[in-house]
């Protein structure tokens, strides 16, 4: 049985205190301030390959705050100056300056360099923190950016959870109890600007299921306010996703047919070549990941919430996180019977191209979890604008192609006027508009035309045909780490292209009967690498009449 999605507890977005209004403060936003970037988990492969590289992108271009120190945090002994010749060639690697490193950049590199520090200390233990508090508060003394509340210095703090998921919680708990978040001090000063804020930034997998994306919202709620609260989504920063918002709204020649009268479906697809590799045995086949998990829940049903949510009456966050949960909590959640219709799960085959394992071959690889590489589901929305239209959403590993795309296909005219010259419009594509999200950026609308030089009667012929927009050719630009946007979002508390925590908890609620499907993980199907995935995700769309939208190698769009 379907039935619509629950509203949750914690009804939209929390009151602004002393306000009596619902929504989030703009307290801060749009102004960088300097701070400290506190980085838990500076050993690891995020703060390597993407934090640091755009952090030093963000101080090339000039905006990251003058007097701002970043201080990396991990258990392993090391020295300011190591700490920082560690992170030297991953910059030269990852940062956008990457393919044209020169001098200058070696200048820019030493420049931002003296903002690094390194602290070892394990975060996870409450007696590290005491050392850890009075290293913040001295490298805000030394780079003058400290500020006076009671009496004791408090600068600006940002922290980034760049850890193990299981070090979530007991980390937010110790930063709590060791007094370095003065919690609504901000809210209540007659002069906000003259306290300091903290906040944090939480890297997903946010939450495993349900109950436990609620369980961390409230750890996070004992010590955060929601307004300081910023829940990573690096798709989020991509140019093509945020251009979806630009798309439909700046254009007037879109919204009027957005909905369930001129739509057929949706589909939004992630597609990626490569396999899990050294990440099998202890993360995706660890029971908290999963193509479901790791693409599906977070990244495509945020990019779905802008392809389908209603026009926010401005854009900042709170105006755009209010739609994306209307829509969420207007889903059609899966009953347990329905799951195994309404999805399909895969594992991608041995790739003999590459001299690579079956997904069950990898090491440490359970095969009787049954853990999915490929996940597609469909998802009905029970409300005015989309009632009746399908969306279909799909990710996988060792896929035919590295696809990032949406795509909006059209209902076919409700008449043929040329069926009397033998024409029939079925065998070609309807009308539709490819948003491609990477590798590469562009945006293309199919539509039918006459051939040229085809006269009236049997030789009068119509062939379908695109136009395409490519993003980079026509806008030009340096392609940015979409990291680098976000994290300086966070500097300015802006987060408008940030999760609010009743977003996360909905899409657990939406994903859940499909994670829970036994039946639908019995029928897991093996699918061969460089295909686009198993049988039943063409089910999915045959049963519908309809078809996934694989492009062909030489197909740009």
């Amino acid at each position: 049985m379907l039935r619509p999605a629950s509203q949750p507890e914690s009804l939209l977005l929390s009151p602004a205190p002393g306000t009596g209004a619902v929504g989030v403060s703009p307290l801060g936003v749009g102004h960088a301030e300097p701070c400290v970037v506190v980085i838990f988990g500076a050993s690891g492969d995020l703060t390597h390959r993407k934090l640091i590289p755009s952090l030093f992108d963000l101080d090339r271009s000039g905006v990251l705050p003058k007097g701002t120190v970043i201080l990396g945090v991990s258990r392993t002994p090391m020295t300011d100056d190591a700490f920082r010749d560690k992170l030297a060639p991953s910059a030269r690697k990852f940062s956008a300056a990457a393919g044209a490193w020169g001098k200058a950049h070696d200048d820019a590199w030493a420049s931002f360099a003296r903002r690094v520090h390194y602290h070892a200390g394990d975060a996870a233990q409450l007696d590290a923190f005491p050392a850890l508090s009075e290293r913040i508060n001295a490298l805000a003394r030394a780079g003058g950016i400290s500020r006076s509340a009671g009496g004791a210095p408090t600068p600006n703090i940002l922290f980034y959870l760049s850890v193990s998921p299981n070090l979530y919680e007991p980390i937010i708990e110790n930063i709590g109890a060791s007094g370095l978040v003065t919690e609504g001090k901000r809210w209540c000063s007659i002069d906000p600007a003259a306290h300091s804020w903290q906040r944090i930034i939480i890297e997903k997998p946010f939450g495993v299921d349900a109950a436990s994306a609620a369980s961390l919202n409230r750890a996070l709620g004992r010590v955060f306010e929601e307004e300081a609260t910023f829940r990573i989504d690096h798709y989020l920063g991509k140019e093509l996703v945020q251009n979806i918002l630009v798309m439909r709204f700046a254009n007037a020649i879109f919204e009027p047919l957005w909905s369930s009268r001129h739509v057929d479906h949706v589909q939004v697809t992630a597609a990626e070549t490569v396999g899990v590799g050294s990440r099998a045995a202890n993360y995706y086949d660890s029971g908290a990941g999963g193509a479901l998990r790791d693409m599906v829940q977070s990244h495509l049903l945020q990019v779905l919430a802008l392809v389908a949510m209603e026009p926010p009456s401005r854009f900042d966050a709170d105006a755009i996180m209010r739609e994306k949960i209307k829509l969420f909590n207007s889903a059609i959640i899966a009953g347990a019977d329905d799951a195994p219709r309404l999805g399909a799960f895969g594992r991608y085959g041995p790739d003999a191209a590459r001299h690579e394992p079956a997904y069950i071959h990898e090491p440490g690889v359970d095969g009787a979890r049954a853990t999915e590489t490929y996940a597609a589901i469909r998802l009905c929305f029970d409300n005015w604008r989309w009632a009746g239209v399908p969306f279909y959403l799909r990710s996988g590993k060792k896929m035919a192609g590295k696809l990032t795309e949406v795509v909006v296909q059209f209902r076919r005219p409700p008449t043929n006027m040329f069926r009397t010259l033998g024409i029939d419009f079925e065998p070609r594509p309807a009308n539709r508009i490819i948003i491609n999200i990477a590798p590469t950026e562009g945006i293309s609308l199919r539509i039918d035309g006459k051939v040229p030089g085809s006269a009236a009667g049997e030789g009068f012929k119509i062939a379908s045909a695109k136009l395409d927009l490519d993003y980079a050719k026509t806008f030009g630009g340096e392609q940015v780490e979409a990291y680098g946007p976000l994290i300086l979002d966070a500097i300015k508390g802006d987060r408008t292209l940030y999760k609010h925590r009743d977003e996360v908890e909905s899409s657990w609620r939406i994903c859940e009967p499909f994670l829970r499907s036994d039946a639908l993980r019995r029928a897991i199907e093996e699918y061969p690498a460089g295909s686009w995935g198993p049988a039943a995700a063409d089910a999915l769309l045959i049963r519908d009449g309809r078809a996934w939208h694989n492009p062909r190698p030489d197909e740009v769009r």
